[in-house]
């Protein structure tokens, strides 16, 4: 199931970052005292209730203004509502209710998105209380009132939040068919391998970068067995800027990789893999995602008996944060290879719903430990006690050690080599867990 997606919008400098960094639980967004500092969507990962939700922070919206990076953060604010799906529309009881705010909100009414009206910067609710009610004329509900700098009244926000989403049971698919999310950069090719795959034009394709705005979902049947294709809206760089993932179309990017099963990044054989794309496996990485690389443009390759090595080798060094991806030379022009794109799908399905005995990982464990002494600290050495896997997509395995603390990230991925090296898992990312003995 995909997790929830909650945009917090509003005009700039209410604290829409102060408040995403309270529900992200960490420091993510810029916080300052500068209308505009967040001008690209940052997202984040929250929970509530046992409920995990998506955050998206957006830049402000200043819904008349002709100036370029404000008529952008308003476009890319406008994405952020499309793809939410429940919005925390924040305002400021020190400036009150002021022409833009009702502007805002004339816009998220059209939206017919669930809207929750989040009074900022209430921090004494005696002084501030009264000047609440205020806002009761946009006329979108109920007020809560918050301090997102002092943590204050974050709960009853998220109470309301929560009761928005669907039923934690809601969503969930029917069938068993692979969900794959083709993501990547603009103009890569990702709608023309879709359309060669399907035999029609269903994906509209142009050579105007972020042609695709939507993720679609397209439903292809091939030797029997259906697969849903989601297309993604390319990821824009910058211009004049050092390349950065968050911008334009990210959201909707994260939504879709999200409720994929397996994550097929293309990059143009042309144009070379570059940090973008780096950043992009990264978000697949994080989310647990099956990953196969499909180098699309290979037809327009000259080739000799070292190409393919040689290209093979800088991928595997720009995403060396992701040893276990899958690698394929495919043309969306000529059709060469797509065909092997529903084998590895398979494939990497397989391995990433794959459930090994406990029996059998703590024989791998044992030996790997005699292999390789684990590491010590100030006298006291890491005892590995005991492994067992605790979930699939991603396989998620928990070791109870000793002492969490020696429990150097070195030594996990020296396990996890060891463990890929038995069962391959290919194409799936392995999560660990590290308790000491007598955790839950």
């Amino acid at each position: 199931m995909s997790k929830p997606i909650v945009a917090i919008v509003g005009r700039p400098n209410v604290g829409k970052s102060s408040l995403f960094n309270v529900l992200a639980g960490q420091r993510i967004s810029i916080v300052k005292d500068t209308p505009g500092i967040t001008r690209d969507r940052i997202y984040a990962e929250g929970s509530w209730l046992d409920r995990e939700f998506t955050i998206i922070d957006t830049g402000g919206i200043e819904p008349e203004s002709s100036d370029i990076i404000l008529s952008q953060m308003r476009e890319q604010a406008q994405i952020a509502i499309d793809t939410a799906d429940v919005i925390i529309f924040i305002v400021d009881v020190k400036q009150g209710l002021v022409d833009s705010d009702s502007k805002v909100c004339d816009m998220l009414r059209r939206s017919r998105k669930p809207v929750v009206l989040c009074v900022n910067k209430v921090d004494d609710f005696k002084k501030y209380g009264n000047d609440v009610y205020e806002f009761y004329n946009l006329g979108i509900g109920e007020p809560i009132s918050v301090s997102a700098a002092n943590r204050l009244g974050i709960g009853e926000l998220l109470d309301t939040v929560v009761e928005y989403f669907p039923p934690a049971s809601e969503g969930e698919d029917e069938d068993e068919c692979p969900r794959v999310a083709i993501v990547g950069k603009p103009n890569v090719g990702k709608s023309s391998i879709i359309n060669k795959m399907l035999g029609n034009d269903r994906v509209i394709v142009s050579d105007i970068a972020g042609t695709t705005r939507d993720a679609v979902d397209t439903r292809i049947k091939h030797s029997g067995k259906e697969y849903v294709f989601i297309d993604t809206a390319g990821l824009r760089r910058k211009k004049k800027v050092k390349e950065d993932l968050e911008h334009y179309m990210v959201v909707r990017t994260v939504a879709a990789i999200e409720r994929s099963d397996v994550v097929i990044l293309v990059v143009d054989a042309v144009e070379g893999i570059t940090e973008q794309e780096a950043k992009i496996a990264g978000i697949a990485h994080e989310a647990g995602k099956g990953i196969i690389v499909a180098v699309n443009k290979w037809d327009a390759i000259e080739k000799d008996d070292k190409t393919t090595n040689k290209f093979e080798k800088n991928v595997r060094n720009v995403l060396s944060f992701i040893p276990y991806a899958e690698i394929t030379f495919v043309s969306a022009v000529t059709g060469q290879r797509l065909n092997k794109l529903f084998e590895l799908v398979d494939m990497v399905c397989a391995n990433s719903t794959m459930r090994i005995a406990t029996g059998v990982l703590n024989e791998i464990m044992t030996e790997a430990v005699a292999l390789q002494q684990p590491p010590s600290d100030k006298g006291k050495r890491l005892k590995l006690f005991y492994i067992t896997q605790v979930a699939v997509k991603p396989p998620t395995f928990v070791i109870f050690v000793n002492d969490r603390e020696l429990m150097h990230f070195s030594y996990t991925r020296y396990i996890e080599n060891q463990i890929r090296n038995a069962f391959g898992f290919r194409g799936t990312p392995l999560k660990f867990i590290i308790r000491e003995r007598g955790e839950n």
